[in-house]
């Protein structure tokens, strides 16, 4: 697929996500001359019997219906094009039969996320929601410019994904149709108070506040495996020495370095170094990141034997104030909120509507 037809369908799919969480452009019918062309009525054709031509005594199947949607229809040769985008990464799967089974799964999700623009689209049409020409130019040049491409790069790139410029921009019209449904319908249901907003401020203050890495040196008594009670006692005493020492004010690295069985590390004063959550057992994670810098803990048993830690330095999530995050965690829970609510209004839109898929 050329390679700016590629980036303007990941372009088209963005913009869907950020104007209502609808997935990639949807094709539309070939009839070019409708400004905003609808999805062929069901009175007017029966959907379940495929256009036919019979040609030098045989038959060639010309379009089939894949869904009906009320008085409305889409067409496998919409959802062939929808999915065109994402055929090259599936592409890379090597095993046919592996390939085939997550094409069927895409092809009836795609359909499932079309079937659902067009419940919005023809509710929005019940609640008389339009866009004008000039919300539609104003779209596209932001499509443009985002993917910095002059007029005749841009109608290259719609012409490889099998688009013409009217039909590109009836496309574009019904995304914005929909985003304007979700706005004024659904976005009416969420409600996201100020102390809603400082609750989620202050829950990220306390994650932020954990410890993420810390700068860590131990003190490893040896003890083998299987030792005798007065191999395990003399190991104790030893631990507990160092510790004493510790206590009393003589510094970690001296201690490590004259009682530490770790021949890694007591060179280096039992340094460790800087241990990043997720990276040793969560046994020691939950001792290591439960302790508070400069603090000695131990000693504590351990397949080597006995270890005494010590935490010199911790990192922890920074966080900016509240102020400078408020407007930006309110944009986020009402995107949540809207993620939530526009998923029960499909339902009821479902649970209302005449669906009937047909792959």
């Amino acid at each position: 697929m050329h390679a700016r037809a590629r980036r303007l369908a990941v372009l088209v799919a963005v913009l869907a996500v950020t104007l209502g969480g609808v997935a990639s452009a949807q094709t539309p019918p070939k009839d070019d001359d409708r400004e905003l062309p609808r999805q062929r009525d069901v009175r007017d054709k029966q959907p379940a019997k495929p256009a036919k031509k019979k040609a030098g005594g045989k038959t060639y199947l010309l379009e089939r219906v894949v869904a009906v949607v009320n008085d409305a229809i889409i067409l496998a040769s919409e959802l062939d094009v929808r999915l065109l985008p994402m055929l090259p990464d599936l592409e890379s799967i090597d095993d046919e039969g592996e390939r085939m089974r997550r094409l069927e799964k895409l092809r009836l999700q795609t359909l499932q996320d079309m079937i659902d623009e067009e419940l919005i689209v023809q509710a929005a049409a019940e609640a008389k929601i339009e866009v004008e020409p000039k919300e539609v130019d104003a779209a596209l040049a932001e499509i443009k410019a985002q993917n910095k491409l002059t007029d005749k790069d841009f109608e290259e790139a719609v012409t490889a994904q099998g688009f013409t410029m009217s039909a590109y921009k009836a496309d574009l019209r019904r995304q914005l149709t929909r985003h304007k449904a979700l706005n004024q319908i659904v976005r009416d249901r969420v409600s996201v108070s100020d102390e809603d907003v400082r609750a989620r401020y202050d829950a990220l203050v306390r994650r932020s506040e954990s410890v993420r890495a810390v700068r860590l040196s131990q003190i490893l008594i040896a003890v083998p495996e299987k030792a005798s009670d007065s191999v395990l006692a003399a190991a104790k005493d030893r631990a507990a020495t160092a510790v004493q020492r510790l206590r009393a004010g003589e510094a970690f690295a001296t201690v490590a370095t004259e009682m530490s069985d770790d021949a890694s590390t007591r060179d280096s004063g039992g340094e460790l170094g800087w241990i990043e959550r997720g990276s040793i057992s969560p046994e020691w994670e939950a001792v290591v990141f439960a302790m508070e810098e400069d603090e000695v803990r131990g000693p504590i048993s351990g397949p080597q034997g006995l270890h005494v830690f010590y935490v010199q330095e911790v990192k922890r999530t920074e966080i900016k104030p509240f102020e400078e995050l408020k407007d930006q965690l309110k944009a986020e829970l009402i995107r949540r909120g809207m993620d939530k609510q526009t998923k029960l209004w499909l339902e009821e839109l479902r649970r209302k509507a005449y669906v009937d898929t047909k792959l």
